[in-house]
């Protein structure tokens, strides 16, 4: 009985090595990009750091509190959620309208699903640069439009004064990313029986209660997904804002990211820009475990 036995423990031993093998790449890169940054973070951050040599000196949780203790920290904090939450609304119902109508029979359907992804591809930088023009306050086809219309009698500054510079981010990244959020609702879209709008029709109801009655409960996990890789993906967003105002004017537009970059190269204290970065994944992680609770709680 033994004997029978024992081939069969080498076989599930042998089984278990090759699994290891197999996924220990992936837990080898994973903690290369992931675990050593993070922990590296945590570690520079309890130290007085000079970015060009990295030398300094141990100082604790000295740079914590100067982080919880300075109002730039909240200020930035603030204006991250004003933009997360501004050009993320405009995302989810730009996105949700478009792929609703991208989901109709509609006339050059196909090509209208490829040209609504080229904000998406197109690359950030050359993406600010049009955008930048279309603001100028000079020569800007917004203002030129604006006037034209009799809208406004002189030129705007879109980017040099507030909140007119915060708007202009705002509309600029819900431009940029909305195709994400169509992607995802799309691909939801066409999943949805077809049975159930003819059965809801049958029934008398009309294009809005089709809507909120079958259409929005079918997207409600995708939409939760959406919004939740969106919320953190803008919230950690740094490029378009610092190519587009750089954080003005007077700090306006000045978020999180943005604070790690200027302590870590405009003012060389890396260790206080490690602070503000570890800050910033702690906020981060606190809404991440409220998601977690939510969906929990949804499933139980």
């Amino acid at each position: 009985m033994a004997e029978a036995a024992l081939p069969g423990a080498r076989l599930e031993r042998r089984d278990a090595l090759l699994g290891l093998a197999l996924i220990a790449p992936t837990v080898l890169v994973l903690g290369a990009v992931i675990v050593y940054p993070l922990l590296s973070a945590i570690y520079l951050s309890l130290f007085s750091l000079y970015t060009p040599t990295l030398e300094g000196h141990w100082v604790g949780l000295a740079n914590y509190r100067a982080v919880f203790g300075s109002g730039g920290f909240w200020s930035a904090l603030a204006t991250t959620a004003v933009w997360t939450v501004g050009t993320l609304t405009l995302q989810v119902l730009f996105g949700l309208a478009m792929a609703l109508l991208l989901h109709q029979n509609i006339l050059f359907r196909s090509l209208a699903r490829s040209l609504v992804l080229f904000p998406y591809f197109l690359s950030t930088v050359v993406a600010v640069l049009v955008w930048r023009w279309l603001f100028n306050d000079l020569y800007g086809v917004v203002n030129h439009a604006l006037m034209a219309a009799g809208i406004i009698d002189a030129p705007v500054s879109w980017l040099g004064t507030m909140p007119n510079a915060m708007l202009s981010i705002i509309v600029v990244g819900a431009w940029k990313f909305f195709p994400f959020v169509v992607i995802a609702i799309l691909a939801r879209l066409q999943t949805i029986p077809e049975a159930l709008y003819e059965a809801a029709r049958i029934d008398g109801a009309g294009p809005v209660s089709r809507f909120f009655d079958i259409t929005l409960p079918q997207l409600r996990d995708v939409l939760t997904i959406v919004i939740l890789l969106r919320t953190v993906w803008d919230f950690k967003e740094f490029d378009l804002i610092y190519l587009m105002t750089g954080g003005g004017p007077v700090n306006g537009t000045r978020t999180l990211p943005l604070i790690v970059y200027q302590q870590a190269f405009g003012l060389n204290q890396m260790g206080l820009a490690a602070a503000h970065a570890v800050a910033m994944m702690l906020v981060m992680l606190v809404f991440m475990l409220a998601y977690l609770r939510r969906a929990g709680g949804r499933v139980a």
